[in-house]
């Protein structure tokens, strides 16, 4: 391993450097997280509380909705508290460790939203053999196996940068600490690295998808032999998810598909796949779901 200095510590520039904006970006992170952690947090009660939400589908919801507010939460809270701090600054480790963290809930939800297209495939394209093939063991490997995928993943974007020497004190032109702004900070050249970087990061939200909308290309061309109540439900279904699956790798693909330079805009486009997707799970998902404002209800009237 590549000597690092312990004593590293990289300072960020954020948004902007105007005070006032700081704080007006906080406050309007600080209302966004806190909608994250409530609305995700009321689905995932709602799941575990609610005895009619048992199919696979708010199965992995549950589970979605919970990676989303440990995704959220890797950098949302150090944005919001550095905006009333002089100097924005993080140690090496706390640096590399919320690379960890934040590759590790972004690629278990790349995997859940992979296993929840298969499921949506299973539930209309062989609805009479659902039962069977989604049993629950079966969910809970699926679910066993986005963590331990996402785990790899992350795993293998911090064994990268841990090969690189960092040295003196560092500026990083983000919010948070990423593998493409925290390579420019190396001592040495990064190519080789870079190029392994993105084919760990870039490949595996290209082919997720690419599989997940041959999925949906699948689900639609099936739906032909449906009747117009089922073609209209799977078809409000495919779309809620397509909507969710394109705000979250359309803005992943641009950052981690393309070399390893970071340009003006990388922060704003983080916003959408931190932030923004997370904010819009609930919405998408399940308030445009009867079955769960139904059960929300019932949750908050105690019954």
């Amino acid at each position: 391993m590549a000597p690092t200095s312990n004593e590293t510590e990289i300072i960020f520039l954020g948004f902007s450097r105007n005070r006032d904006m700081q704080k007006i970006i906080s406050v309007i992170f600080l209302l966004m997280y806190t909608a994250i952690v409530l609305g995700n947090g009321l689905i995932v009660v709602t799941i575990m509380a609610s005895k009619g939400l048992t199919s696979p589908m708010y199965f992995f919801l549950s589970y979605l909705s919970f990676v989303e507010i440990c995704y959220c939460s890797v950098t949302a809270p150090k944005l919001i508290l550095d905006s009333f701090i002089e100097r924005k600054v993080i140690s090496l480790k706390g640096c590399i460790t919320q690379i960890f963290f934040l590759h590790f809930f972004g690629g278990t939800e790349i995997f859940l939203l992979v296993v929840m297209a298969y499921d949506r495939y299973v539930a209309i394209c062989k609805p009479l053999h659902y039962t069977v093939i989604m049993s629950r063991r079966v969910c809970g490997l699926l679910v066993g196996a986005a963590w331990g995928g996402g785990l790899l993943h992350s795993f293998g974007q911090t064994f990268l940068i841990f090969q690189l020497p960092f040295c003196g004190a560092k500026v990083l032109d983000h919010y948070f600490c990423d593998v493409h702004p925290v390579l420019k900070l190396a001592c040495s050249d990064t190519f080789l690295i870079g190029t392994l970087i993105i084919a760990n990061g870039g490949s595996i939200s290209a082919v997720a998808f690419v599989l997940l909308m041959a999925s949906y290309v699948v689900i639609l061309h099936s739906l032909r032999s449906q009747t117009a109540d089922g073609r209209r439900k799977a078809l409000s279904t495919c779309v809620s998810h397509v909507a969710v699956v394109s705000l979250f790798f359309i803005p992943c693909s641009f950052v981690y598909l393309r070399p390893c330079v970071t340009l003006p805009a990388d922060k704003i486009v983080a916003v959408f796949y931190t932030v923004v997707t997370p904010l819009l799970n609930p919405v998408i998902y399940s308030f445009r779901n009867a079955e769960v404002k139904n059960a929300m209800r019932r949750l908050v009237r105690g019954k």
